[in-house]
C-alpha cells in the first residue's frame, strides 16, 4: 500500500513536488492502490517512475481518488516528491523541460510511445512542478464521475464494451433522476459505502443526475449518471448507481434510495453496479493561493451538524 503524504508541501527545499495528470483503462488493473502480487495502477506507475528517475528509494504517489478494480479514469491526478537533482537530470541531453521529458520517457515504458514496452492502458498526459501547497488528494475541491449504460441492443457498441455497462431491460430515466436528486447535500453515506476502520463516511454530494444522451451527441443513446462530490468513500458511486437501477426498473419507488440513506445501514436491495461502467472524469482544484488552505480544511475531522444528525 502507498503512504499518503501528510504535508501540503515537500518536506525539504531539495525536493520538487510533481503533479501528474493521467488516464487509464481499469479493466486489467486490480484498482489504483498497490497490492502484493497484483497489477495495479499505482504499482505500475511507481515502478516506471523509479526506473526513469533512478532513485535509491521507492517512489510514493498520492492520488486524488483511489479507484476500485475495473474502474477507469480519464482525469486522474497524483503527485510525488522528487529530489531536485533527479528532476533536473531527467532531461538528459534534450532541450525539453523536465516535465515534458518525463512524459515522453513514461510513454516508452508504459506502452504509448514510439517504441512501446508496456500495454498502453495507462497514460501520463502531463507532469508539472506543482504550486506551493498542492496536494493531489487533500487540495481537491471535488471529483466527478460518469457511469455509462447501454440499455438496448441499438446502443450497445462492442468497441466500448470495456467502459459501458449493457443491460437487457430499458431503464426509466425520469424516476431515476428524481431519486438521485433526493440524495444531494451533506450526509452520512454509510448505507452506500464499504466501511473502512477510522474513516468517515460523511460526504457532500454536489451533483447527481441521470439523463439519456440525445442522438448525434457523444455517447448518443446511452443512459448516463453524472456524479460529483467533494470526496467519495469506497464503492459509493457504484452503490448509488445500483440503487437507482432498482428505481429505473420499477422495483422501487423514487423515494426508496433516500430512505436507505436515512436508515444509515447497508440494504440488501442495493446492489453495487459493475465497475467497468464507471469512469473518473475530472478532479477540480482551487486557485494556487488557496491550495494549502483547502488541504488543511480537508484533513479536518468531518461531523454532521445537529440538524443533519437529527
Amino acid at each position: 500500500m502507498s503512504t499518503t503524504s501528510d504535508a501540503a508541501e515537500p518536506p525539504s527545499p531539495d525536493l520538487v513536488r510533481v503533479r501528474l495528470d493521467l488516464s487509464y483503462d481499469g479493466t486489467d488493473f486490480a484498482g489504483w492502490a498497490a497490492q502484493p502480487g497484483q497489477r495495479t495502477v499505482q504499482g505500475t506507475l511507481e515502478d516506471a517512475l523509479a526506473t526513469i528517475l533512478r532513485l535509491p528509494r521507492p517512489v510514493r504517489l498520492t492520488v486524488a481518488g483511489r479507484t476500485d478494480a475495473g474502474v477507469h479514469a480519464r482525469g486522474q491526478v497524483a503527485h510525488l516528491d522528487v529530489p531536485r537533482q533527479a528532476w533536473d537530470a531527467v532531461v538528459g541531453r534534450s532541450d525539453r523541460s523536465p516535465g515534458a521529458s518525463l512524459v515522453i520517457r513514461l510513454a516508452g515504458l508504459l506502452g504509448t510511445g514510439a517504441r512501446p514496452r508496456g500495454t498502453g492502458d495507462l497514460v501520463v498526459h502531463r507532469a508539472t512542478e506543482a504550486p506551493a501547497g498542492f496536494d493531489a488528494r487533500f487540495s481537491a475541491l471535488w471529483r466527478r464521475y460518469r457511469y455509462r449504460v447501454a440499455d438496448s441492443p441499438s446502443t450497445a457498441d462492442p468497441l466500448r464494451r470495456r467502459e459501458v455497462l449493457r443491460r437487457t431491460r430499458p431503464l426509466e430515466v425520469e424516476p431515476m433522476d428524481d431519486a438521485a436528486g433526493r440524495l444531494l447535500g451533506e450526509h452520512d453515506f454509510a448505507a452506500y459505502c464499504k466501511p473502512r476502520e477510522g474513516a468517515t463516511t460523511i460526504r457532500t454530494l454536489l451533483d447527481f443526475r441521470w439523463s439519456r444522451v440525445p442522438a448525434f451527441a457523444p455517447d448518443a443513446g446511452l443512459v448516463i449518471a453524472e456524479v460529483r462530490a467533494d470526496a467519495f468513500c469506497r464503492s459509493m458511486v457504484r452503490a448509488l448507481v445500483g440503487a437507482c437501477f432498482e428505481v429505473g426498473h420499477g422495483r422501487r419507488d423514487e423515494r426508496w434510495p433516500a430512505r436507505v440513506l436515512q436508515a444509515g445501514l447497508r440494504d440488501s436491495g442495493v446492489t453495487v453496479a459493475p465497475a467497468h461502467g464507471l469512469t473518473l472524469e475530472e478532479v477540480a482544484y482551487p486557485p494556487d493561493d488557496e491550495l494549502a488552505a483547502r488541504a488543511a480544511a480537508s484533513r479536518g475531522i468531518r461531523t454532521l451538524s445537529v440538524d443533519e444528525e437529527g
